[in-house]
């Protein structure tokens, strides 16, 4: 979980102010003390910091909090507000070509995880509705070409390359003609990188840049380096000129300060995090979304949008329309579950959910949440088509027979046929007209 550890220190810092009536500038001097070691130890810049405590401190001793009958929740109001300026005030877009036509230059080190967040961005795109194609520009790193092609068959998506050639700026000029040519609308363009920024790097990256005019420089970092991930961004700002970053490994915890750091320092939005190894595991950087998942304040937005995400329309309204009439099956059951884990599984469900700080997160057994999901499917996939579609027909004799089938004891089966009742009984309460319309997360349960 993304800053898990700061995180912590801050929820430990406010709950000692809970319980006081009245603060006193003590009481806000020492938890700003708290503060500020925290940051400081997530490897937030020192200056960002500096500026950063200044200003909560100051609206923090102003009457609104001093005379508040409740001041902890008017400074984690004050906080929460300035983490979400620091890290940029709101989310910032991928600008697209009014010519239809968009082309996206993708820059940064060597082993940021550059070449794997062009197939996520590929995957990303279209699910937006856009149809990317991708090229490998990469003419010097061993075997770059082979994985950008293994990316993109991974995410659907055509690659090209010009493996005799040796010009980066000539290859990223084929590839936007044959893109226009074969009705793309998106060219992602996955650069060479360096262990660190030189001439030689930069030379080639301009001769690209002039060559295929970017609507945008996206720079990879890596997050897990802390500020050194800011001074490459910085670096590369001023030779290059970059539209905004894309922090991958965001779900490690070490040194993940360098989120809060880089629009302070930069100028530059994040505009995308990498949250996992999975193709999917690319999202929008959503500053406010974020400072409230650092304040354990949860984030249900995204929660609401993975939800929306995952759920399918149609199926929803056939769902409904079978539940009116009392023929919720095994099969829908089945399909409910599937929903669950489009959204990343029961861990990416929970750490959104307010409230839910590391030690919370260490009492739920996520583990056993994913087993006894991975079970209930191999023991639906063990029934015959007629006993999905009436579970009434699961006699004893059945149940030793799916239970060999599957290789689970009976009491799981018998432990599965009781969730699928109740489950039944909730959908049947929702199905009261309107329910399942008003409800954000229909289909789900």
């Amino acid at each position: 979980m993304a800053f898990e550890s700061l995180s912590d220190k801050l929820q430990n810092a406010f709950k000692k102010l809970r319980g006081k009536g009245v603060l006193t500038e003590a009481d806000i001097n020492e938890a700003m003390r708290e503060v500020k070691l925290a940051l400081l130890e997530a490897d937030v810049n020192f200056k960002v910091v500096k500026e950063f405590i200044a200003s909560v401190k100051e609206k923090c001793m102003g009457a609104e909090v001093m005379e508040s009958l409740t001041p902890a929740q008017q400074i984690i109001k004050i906080v929460n507000a300035e983490l979400t300026e620091l890290m940029g005030g709101s989310g910032t877009k991928l600008t697209f070509s009014p010519s239809g036509f968009t082309t996206i230059m993708m820059t940064g080190l060597q082993g940021t995880g550059k070449t794997t967040t062009c197939g996520k961005l590929a995957a990303y795109l279209k699910q937006s509705g856009k149809k990317p194609m991708l090229c490998a520009c990469d003419i010097y790193r061993p075997a770059a070409i082979d994985q950008l092609e293994i990316v993109g068959k991974s995410v659907n998506t055509p690659v090209f390359t010009m493996r005799d050639c040796k010009d980066a700026a000539k290859i990223a000029v084929e590839a936007k003609k044959e893109a226009e040519k074969k009705g793309y609308d998106v060219l992602i363009i996955d650069t060479a990188g360096r262990l660190q920024i030189d001439e030689a790097l930069m030379d080639e990256l301009e001769d690209i840049k002039k060559a295929v005019k970017p609507h945008e420089i996206l720079l990879v970092v890596d997050a897990l380096t802390g500020q050194d991930a800011v001074n490459v961004a910085s670096g590369f700002d001023e030779k290059l000129g970059i539209d905004g970053i894309i922090m991958t490994k965001m779900d490690g915890d070490s040194r993940g300060g360098a989120a809060l750091s880089a629009r302070k320092v930069t100028g530059k939005p994040i505009k995308f995090i990498g949250t996992g190894e999975k193709t999917d595991a690319l999202e929008p950087f959503h500053p406010e979304r974020m400072a409230s998942r650092i304040l354990g304040m949860g984030d249900m937005l995204s929660l609401i949008e993975k939800a929306e995400a995952a759920f399918d329309k149609e199926q929803a309204e056939k769902l409904e329309k079978k539940i009116k009439k009392n023929q919720f099956t095994l099969e829908d059951f089945l399909d409910q579950m599937g929903q669950v884990k489009n959204m990343g599984g029961l861990g990416k469900i929970v750490e959104m959910l307010p409230g839910m700080n590391s030690a919370q997160m260490k009492n739920v057994d996520l583990e056993a949440g994913e087993r006894e999901f991975r079970q209930m499917e191999a023991i639906i996939q063990s029934m015959t088509i007629e006993e999905r579609r009436d579970p009434s027909l699961l006699n004893a004799s059945r149940r030793k027979r799916i239970s060999a089938g599957c290789g689970l004891p009976v009491s799981k089966i018998n432990n599965l046929i009781r969730k699928y009742e109740d489950a039944k009984k909730m959908m049947k309460r929702l199905s009261n007209p309107g329910a399942l319309k008003r409800g954000k997360f229909r289909g789900l349960f």
